[in-house]
């Protein structure tokens, strides 16, 4: 995968098994139009047959991370006929923008969120999706929908937020649409730290790092398990699940490797 394959998102592996994807349209404070959505799933297909990347970050270019939806791609949008009617719309717009959620959890890698500045809408719907999330001080999070008159629910958020911060944090901040400053996204656990801005990639480096030093069966059935077993409907099921893994692990390669290591040490 080259990064000359995208032309709204810059991707470079920056270490190895780590890969930095940078949301890269800075004039329009990284907002998502269709052509981004596009980029995303070469990104999404390219990602999932490569073992060699284990972790990825995602990241804003410029003093924004992602301001949601285009709404002058809307404008074009509506030009192109796609608000004719609803059957229109849910299928050519919002199942589109929904498989940038879903594509982020499909795919077998980690992801980490590195903040850098305001997280609204989409964007911050593509952080909730993240599985590990660390920002700036300057770093905001809105829920705009309820602001333009929408449900507070979309792109995964009236999913992924309560599991985050609880029920009642998630319906205020829904409702609401109000921003949530990092000081308080950290406090109510929307993100994992906040570092000074010059600090982000190191820092979102450095859980890369420690990360990809673990073997890709242990990371991807990781990833898995814990976005089935949030929902798991007892404890029963939830053990099964892990045993599941664990047992194919325990005959990967990897585990006796590595224990071998660990019992010499």
């Amino acid at each position: 995968m080259r990064d000359g394959d995208f032309s709204t998102i810059t991707y470079a592996v920056v270490e190895p098994g780590a890969a930095l994807v940078t949301l890269d349209r800075t004039a329009r404070l990284n907002a998502i139009n269709l052509a981004m959505l596009d980029d995303f799933a070469r990104l999404y297909a390219a990602l999932a047959a490569d073992d060699a990347v284990r972790v990825v970050i995602i990241t804003g270019n410029g003093k924004g991370f992602c301001s949601g939806a285009d709404l002058v791609d809307g404008a074009d949008l509506k030009n192109a006929g796609y608000f004719a009617d609803p059957h229109t719309y849910l299928h050519a717009v919002q199942e589109r923008y929904s498989a940038l959620i879903m594509g982020l959890r499909a795919i077998p890698q980690p992801i980490i969120a590195a903040v850098n500045g305001g997280a609204a809408g989409g964007g911050f719907c593509l952080a909730l999706a993240s599985d590990i999330r660390i920002a700036t001080p300057e770093a905001y999070f809105v829920a705009s929908f309820a602001n333009i008159g929408l449900s507070g629910g979309e792109l995964g958020s009236s999913y992924l937020l309560p599991r985050l911060v609880g029920l009642s944090q998630a319906a205020e901040i829904l409702y609401t649409g109000r921003k949530v400053m990092a000081d308080e996204a950290e406090r109510i656990g929307l993100v994992s730290a906040v570092v000074p801005r010059p600090q982000l990639m190191e820092t979102a480096l450095g859980f890369a790092r420690t990360m990809a030093a673990k073997s890709v069966g242990g990371l991807r059935q990781t990833k898995r398990v814990l976005d089935q077993n949030i929902d798991a409907p007892s404890l029963a099921a939830a053990v099964e699940i892990e045993n599941r893994n664990q047992t194919l692990l325990v005959f990967s390669g990897d585990f006796a490797r590595l224990v071998m290591g660990f019992a010499q040490k």
